[in-house]
């Protein structure tokens, strides 16, 4: 009788060939590395799904949190609890969320955010990991206070990912990376994807992803503003990384970039000299991770 390989021999087998790759699906993991006895810190993954993408007027409809410890190296040490919730919003769910998401009113209904259970849970996170802090950052913001107090990574725009040898930041592709597959736009779901992807050492530098991204985060950024500079330039300031506020959420209505602070001179002269054409008085912010990403900032 012919004995037929399982599954896994088959994928072992296949992952033996060039010419093929396997994805596993993703199996939470509670345990990564020991701590030995070190001593860790605690941090939060957090994603949020909405009835759409403006942060000043759409409404969350699932919470998703991941609470994990880290050692001093960036190594990922456990999961320690997780935390997930359905908020009913005002409006009916977008069709297209729906489909997005899989999340239907009747999934919602009758739910809310109890902010004294959010509290509670993030209350002795160090620092709030999001996979697009710019976004979930600010919608938090609206609903617990408490974010507004907390330091804040963001995985998507504080990981050079094209320089790491990756073609992009998307979740789901970064996971694919890692030989990994998931059901994609759930809260906790997405968080524990990321959970994987932070835990991946990185071979160029022998550093776990949480690692340089915590690092990242610590530093201070320069908000340097472009104001009243002329029309006719601003496709220069755009081919530089300059991104337009139109001034309606109270900050300036101009052109502006964000710098890291050894950089902050070069960039002062830059739009001296190829900008205004003369020295001017230009408007900066400093930027830490307590505030960036925020809608205060």
């Amino acid at each position: 009788m012919t004995v037929q390989p399982t599954l896994a021999e088959i994928a072992g087998m296949l992952e033996q060939s060039p010419d093929y790759r396997v994805l596993r699906r993703l199996v939470p993991r509670s345990e990564f590395a020991p701590s030995d006895g070190q001593s860790t810190k605690i941090a939060i993954l957090l994603d949020v799904e909405t009835t759409g993408l403006d942060t000043a007027k759409d409404e969350i409809i699932e919470l998703g949190m991941v609470k994990f410890t880290y050692l001093s190296d960036g190594r990922i040490g456990r999961v320690i609890d997780t935390f997930s919730c359905f908020n009913q919003p005002s409006i009916a769910i977008p069709i297209e969320i729906t489909a997005l998401t899989g999340i239907t009113d009747e999934m919602v209904k009758d739910h809310g955010l109890d902010k004294e259970r959010i509290n509670a849970f993030v209350s002795d996170a160090v620092v709030v990991i999001a996979h697009n802090a710019g976004f979930d950052r600010k919608f938090m913001e609206r609903y617990a206070p408490l974010f507004t107090h907390k330091a804040w990574a963001c995985s998507v725009s504080e990981v050079e990912w094209r320089g790491l040898g990756f073609e992009g930041s998307r979740l789901s592709y970064l996971l694919m990376k890692a030989g990994l597959f998931h059901e994609a736009h759930r809260a906790v779901d997405d968080c524990l994807a990321l959970l994987e992807i932070l835990a991946m050492t990185l071979p160029q530098l022998d550093r776990t992803v949480l690692s340089v991204l915590l690092e990242r985060a610590r530093r201070k950024t320069i908000r340097i503003w472009a104001e009243q500079s002329p029309f006719e330039l601003k496709d220069e300031l755009k081919r530089r990384g300059y991104r337009w506020s139109d001034g309606a959420d109270g900050r300036p209505r101009s052109w502006y970039i964000d710098v890291d602070e050894p950089n902050q001179t070069a960039e002062i002269e830059y739009l001296q000299s190829a900008i205004y054409q003369r020295e001017v008085e230009v408007r900066i912010q400093t930027l830490t991770a307590f505030d960036r990403f925020s809608a205060r900032a």
